[in-house]
């Protein structure tokens, strides 16, 4: 992997794992009936309340909850997760995580837009290789449903996101980036939450600490890595969670993607790798 170690590559790919299953308990909710700002707001106070404890927290970090970028981060995070909640409620996962990948897109160019890291040629032509895959899953214009728009949508914020987290990973400790995000994140769901709420059991509660340890591990992972790894970088191997969407997918909800669908996945798998491996030459 030349400069960027294997260790990197490891810690994104079981990063997307966890995101991935952390959706899937998030679906299995969903599908009971509770409301997508429920399950969003749970996976964000649940992940507070349960690593506070561990984050470090410093009486004289508290005012800087209250730095603009810090909440503008966060409210992109909200937006990406209220959007995939919302396709994986009549799409299968890995079609939606399919047209969730226009996110590495925005991301790579983003982040050379605004923080003025590398581009080159061939990376950038593979990045639009895989875009050419997301069509073919998202199917603009032939038969794409509102589901498929929203994880297009969900996409767009989740690549604003990597980069705002570049952009702040080396002014903020890792822990308390990912602590200022659950928190505001919690405060703005909070007022649209509790609409509607079936009753909690314990087999709910469950899936709520499943979807939030899994959101909440899966991005303390990603802030690591961001502090040595250029978003740029960390954008292709994003890619892996289309592997997590189909094995989980598979397992959990018994989805499979169709002919044209698989194919698109594979386009944008072989092309995100292709993409690392010239990243990993500076090229």
């Amino acid at each position: 992997m030349g400069r960027y170690s294997v260790q990197v590559v490891g810690m994104v790919v079981v990063a997307m794992f966890f995101i991935v299953g952390g959706d899937a308990a998030a679906t299995v909710l969903t599908g009971a009936g509770f409301p997508q700002t429920f399950v969003a707001w749970t996976r964000f106070a649940l992940a507070a309340v349960l690593l506070l404890p561990f984050s470090g927290l410093k009486r004289t970090e508290l005012p800087l909850m209250l730095d603009w970028r810090l909440a503008l981060r966060a409210g992109l995070i909200v937006g990406g997760i209220l959007c995939i909640l919302t396709a994986l409620k009549t799409e299968p996962m890995a079609n939606v995580f399919g047209g969730f990948f226009v996110g590495p897109v925005v991301s790579y160019f983003l982040s050379a837009l605004l923080l003025g890291e590398r581009i080159s040629v061939a990376r950038t032509l593979l990045l639009l290789v895989s875009f050419l895959g997301v069509l073919l899953v998202v199917r603009p214009g032939f038969g794409m449903t509102a589901g498929m728009g929203f994880a297009i949508l969900a996409g767009c914020f989740h690549g604003c996101y990597l980069v705002a987290t570049r952009w702040l990973a080396g002014e903020f400790r890792p822990r308390f980036l990912l602590l200022s995000q659950l928190l505001i994140g919690a405060v703005l769901l909070l007022p649209f939450a509790f609409q509607s709420v079936p009753a909690l059991t314990w087999p709910v509660l469950g899936m709520i600490t499943v979807s939030a340890l899994g959101s909440a591990a899966g991005n303390l992972l990603l802030v690591l890595v961001n502090r040595t790894t250029p978003a740029g970088v960390i954008a292709p191997l994003i890619y892996s969670q289309l592997l997590a969407a189909m094995i989980i997918g598979l397992l959990v909800f018994g989805q499979w993607p169709d002919q044209l669908s698989l194919v698109g996945l594979i386009v944008i798998m072989l092309a995100g790798a292709s993409s690392v491996w010239f990243a990993g030459r500076g090229r």
